[in-house]
Order: structure tokens, then C-alpha cells, then sequence
């Protein structure tokens, strides 16, 4: 393959194609490369979040993009922390993604008889010996960066004698943590990984796939290379943090016999402002009950995401617009939503909608009538059609749309003011009712019957123009308004995980009956408010609940 050397990797420099991981395959390409194969390896410990949509993308689109292939392959290698449960929902999620691995679906459980023969082939020819070190003990031999390591008192045992241990520890004669099989490299190398790393552990526990077949089980960085050489991966992409585990995974492609040898090319890991990308601290999340689960639509998983309402193509847009560097940076999270508002603008039905209701009753309209109002889905997309709307004497407004004492520049109903109500009718304040705590609970106005939307009327203008919805006719919902679930950057080195307590609000909406049979899922602009999607999951009290994706404003502005 071409040599790295040739290739400039510095962060943020493009290939020809894109970013610095075509220059390496375009190269590889060139000098006869038969076909591209790459693979998304996660661990099933836990739900996928948008840091491994990063990956997802990135691994698909290089192979679709290069006419290569593939895999989806589950790490599964520590059976303590993994689930089937997490196997499906990963699925689901490079499915609903818009990838699909084929027929190259893969578990790493699937390959155990193979690690063991390398194992065994190891300890023949003097490269792996048993430890009986314990993990103090082992950190303690282990070294620092600056100093090297010693050699375990272990390290000369005989063939024999490993090879022995070996199969006593496959035969479950010992505890949990009282041996491991080590590889015999270099414990005074300047890289900690290749001082005698670990390659085989003791852990008598239930594998999701094998059972209790096995209670050794072999490390990641064992593991891992050999699986991408066992299945013909040519280019293993992953993130920086594995960089300096690259010699490692040489070596052991390198000692165990098989003859492919995948390129290692490394990339920034997704960071993103106020969001935590850290899958055991999302764990620990849900098992402290501080969010409703792994779907919870204020998690960055891609489950909570789709919960939400989040689509599939703005996740994908969104990986596109952030690239792909050597550099870690952090992602402001506005682009996320900005991406998100970009995809729905055109495709979403656009509703009324009120989430802080203020009733208005029209004095001078006749009770007990209703008139049905045209009024157009979507204003940038013509195509969604139009809905006719009930329009009658009582209605709701936004609390905020009315000011009893209106500060400067404020172009809402007011006493004296006059405003339009969309698609309908220019109407005035001319009273309002308080409660004894001084609260508004209602405003009371007249309309002008000429000015009726779409009537041609071209008399006096107003500045104003509110959304509303019927009293008699409106569907009452539930509205979940998420913002940043932490207030801090959680996986900064100082990342506390505090939480914004203001990250759910529950308020009780009037929408116009339109939405009555919205299906679970479906997303709707809320006028005003932002986009909404029907929860999947939940209803009150057999009433629609509808999570809001985004709100309507964002201060990110893309680049031109």
C-alpha cells in the first residue's frame, strides 16, 4: 500500500475527494487495490449515539463511494456489560440510518476457536506466556511513560507449563482475575500498549451468544485485529484514541499466521457542546433513572434522537457538513439543530398550535357559528396542499401574544391595537378580564368581516399576525419542550455531568383538529413554536404527546 509518508494527514487537510482518509485510499486504489472493504465495529454494551453515526456514515459512505462493502460487525468480547437487547437496537439504528450491511452481518464471539488456536500458536513459539500478576501488581511492573517496565516474574515460564495453565484456565480451574495470558514483546518499549499487553483474561460469565461455553475471553486489542484480517478488511477506520494501539494490532496480525493486514487510518472523535458522548456515562443515566431510558428524547442517542423526531437525513447531513479530521474539536450543537430545521422546513405540514393559551372571545361574532378557513400546509412547499381549519366566537392565543401595557415595538394584541389572526380576520382588543391574583384570562375583541384573508381586502394594514386555534373544535395535547440536557461540556476533563434542570418542560396545548390523526412519529411545524413530532412511545390519558424536535430560531449561521 502506499506509504503513509506521501501523505499529508495534517488536521483538516482534504484529499481530492473530501478529507485526508480519500488521499490514503485513493492511493491504495492506485496501486491495485482489488476492492475496498471497510466495517462499523461497536461493542454491544450500550445504544448508539451520534458520535457512532459519525462513523456509521463515514464507514458506508466510503464503501458505497469506492464501489467496496461493508460490514456490521458486534465486538462482542466482554460478556459482562453486553445484551442482546443492544445487538437489535444497533441494528435498528444503521438501519434506520439508511445503511444496510447485506449479508455481512458478523459477531466477534463468532471467531473465539480462532483466537484460541492463535493463542496456542503463540505460546509454542515463545511470544505469550501466563501471568499470574494481579492487576495492582501488573500497573506496578507496568511502568510510566518516562520510565520503561520490568519483566513479570512469569515471563520464563516453559512452553509447556503455559500451554497447561492455558488450557486449566479454558477448563475454569481458576478465579476471575487470578491469571491472564500475556503477549511476550517489549516491556521497556516507549509505547505502554506493547509492554506485554494482556491478550486473554478469566471471566466466568454467560455470553449472549456462546453461553457458558467459554470462561476465558480475549481482549480488544487482541481481538480486534484479528478479526478485521479474518474478514478481508482493507481499510479499518476508527478513532485517534487507538492510534498509539496501532503497533499492537500489527503485531498481532503480524504473529498469527493470517496474511491480510488492514490499513489503520484514525479520525477525531465527535465532540458536541453541552452533549455527552461518553457511552458509559449515558449508561449510568439510565441506571440512575435520571432519564426515561436510552430512547429518552433529550439523550444524544440515535434511539432518543429518532424518539424526538430527529430524521435520518438530517443525522447524515449533519456528518457531512463536520467532516472529517485528525484534530478534536467540539461541535457547536446549534449546527446539529440547524441541519435539523434545514431538513424539515419543506417536508413538515405547518399547524397552529397554542402551548401558553389565553382565551379570546370575538364580541361581535355570531355564537355558535363556524366557518371553515383555507389556509395553505406548508408556505415553502406548495405541494403539501391546502386544510380547511375551524374558525368560530372563542378562541386561544399565545399568553405572550397579548401585553395589557405593550412595551415599544411590540406589534401583538394590545388593548386599542388591532392585529390579524392567520388566514382569517383582522381583529381589535377592546377589553380583558383579570383574576383576582391579577392574572388576563380573557381578552375580548371584535373583527372586521371585510378584512377576511384571501377576500382581496387592501384597506388599513397591521403589523401583526398571530396563530390561533379554535376553543370548540382544538384537540388538547401534551407538548414536551427538550432543551441541552447538561449545562456543562461533560466530556471535557473537567465535565462534571450537571444537569440543566430546565432541560424538560411539560405544558397542556390547544392544536387545530387537523392533527387528530396524526400517526405515531409524524412531524408537524408548529407555527411559531418549532417542528413536533408525535411521541412513539407515550400518550396522557389517551391524548396525543408531541416532543418538539427544534425550535424555530437558531443564531448558527452556515458557511457560504
Amino acid at each position: 500500500m502506499a506509504d503513509e509518508k506521501n501523505i499529508k494527514e495534517e488536521t483538516g487537510e482534504l484529499g481530492s475527494t473530501g478529507n485526508f482518509i480519500h488521499s490514503y485510499i485513493q492511493a491504495d486504489l492506485g496501486e491495485k487495490l482489488c476492492r475496498l472493504n471497510t466495517r462499523f465495529p461497536p461493542e454491544p454494551n450500550g445504544y448508539l449515539h451520534i458520535g457512532h453515526a459519525k462513523s456509521i456514515c463515514l464507514n458506508f459512505g466510503l464503501a458505497k463511494m469506492y464501489g467496496g462493502k461493508c460490514n456490521l460487525r458486534f465486538d462482542d468480547t466482554n460478556p459482562s456489560k453486553e445484551d442482546t437487547e443492544y445487538v437489535e437496537s444497533i441494528k435498528e439504528d444503521v438501519k434506520w440510518l439508511g445503511f444496510d450491511w447485506e449479508d455481512r452481518l458478523y459477531f466477534a464471539s463468532s471467531y473465539f476457536d480462532t483466537y484460541y488456536d492463535i493463542a496456542i500458536k503463540l505460546i509454542k513459539e515463545g511470544k505469550a506466556f501466563v501471568c499470574d500478576l494481579n492487576a495492582e501488581e501488573m500497573r506496578e511492573y507496568r511502568g510510566t511513560l518516562s520510565t520503561p517496565g520490568k519483566n513479570s516474574p512469569y515471563r520464563d515460564r516453559t512452553v509447556d507449563e503455559n500451554l497447561d495453565l492455558f488450557q486449566r484456565m479454558k477448563a475454569g480451574e481458576f478465579a476471575d482475575g487470578s491469571r491472564t495470558l500475556r503477549a511476550k514483546i517489549d516491556m521497556t518499549s516507549p509505547n505502554i500498549n506493547m509492554r506485554d499487553p494482556v491478550i486473554y483474561r478469566i471471566a466466568h460469565a454467560k455470553h449472549h451468544t456462546t453461553g457458558n461455553k467459554w470462561c476465558i475471553y480475549p481482549m480488544y486489542d487482541f481481538a480486534h485485529p484479528i478479526e478485521d484480517a479474518v474478514e478481508g478488511i482493507t481499510h479499518s477506520i476508527c478513532t485517534m484514541e487507538f492510534e498509539d494501539h496501532r503497533p499492537l494490532y500489527d503485531w498481532v496480525v503480524a504473529n498469527s499466521g493470517l496474511k491480510a493486514k488492514p490499513r489503520q487510518i484514525e479520525f477525531a472523535r465527535l465532540g458536541i457542546t453541552n452533549t455527552v458522548m461518553s457511552k458509559r456515562k449515558l449508561r449510568a443515566l439510565v441506571e440512575d433513572n435520571l432519564v426515561d431510558g436510552w430512547d429518552d428524547p433529550r439523550m444524544p442517542t440515535i434511539s432518543g434522537l429518532r424518539r424526538r423526531g430527529v430524521t435520518p437525513e438530517a443525522i447524515r447531513d449533519f456528518c457531512e457538513r463536520i467532516g472529517v479530521s485528525k484534530a478534536n474539536s467540539k461541535v457547536d450543537s446549534s449546527l446539529l439543530d440547524y441541519c435539523i430545521r434545514d431538513d424539515l422546513k419543506e417536508k413538515t405540514k405547518v399547524v397552529m398550535a397554542v402551548l401558553n393559551p389565553l382565551k379570546v372571545i370575538i364580541d361581535n361574532y355570531p355564537e355558535g357559528q363556524i366557518e371553515f378557513l383555507t389556509i395553505e400546509n406548508n408556505p415553502e412547499n406548495e405541494n403539501l396542499g391546502t386544510r380547511e381549519i375551524p374558525f368560530g366566537r372563542e378562541l386561544y392565543i399565545e399568553r405572550d401574544d397579548f401585553m395589557e401595557e405593550p412595551v415599544k415595538k411590540f406589534f401583538r394584541l394590545a388593548p386599542d391595537k388591532e392585529v390579524r389572526l392567520k388566514g382569517a380576520y383582522f381583529v381589535k382588543c377592546v377589553d380583558f378580564v383579570k383574576d383576582e391574583n391579577g392574572n388576563v384570562t380573557e381578552v375580548h375583541c371584535t373583527y372586521d368581516p371585510e378584512t377576511k384573508s384571501g377576500s382581496g381586502f387592501e384597506g388599513r394594514k397591521v403589523k401583526g399576525t398571530l396563530h390561533w386555534v379554535n376553543a370548540e373544535t382544538a384537540v388538547k395535547a401534551e407538548a414536551r419542550l427538550y432543551d441541552s440536557m447538561m449545562l456543562d461540556n461533560p466530556d471535557d476533563s473537567s465535565g462534571d455531568m450537571i444537569m440543566n434542570p430546565n432541560s424538560l418542560e411539560i405544558c397542556e396545548c390547544f392544536i387545530e383538529p387537523s392533527i387528530k390523526e396524526a400517526k405515531k412519529g409524524e412531524r408537524f411545524q408548529f407555527m411559531r413554536n418549532g417542528y413536533f413530532c408525535v411521541d412513539t412511545k407515550d400518550s396522557k390519558d389517551g391524548a396525543q404527546v408531541f416532543n418538539r424536535i427544534v425550535a424555530l430560531k437558531s443564531s448558527f449561521k452556515p458557511a457560504k
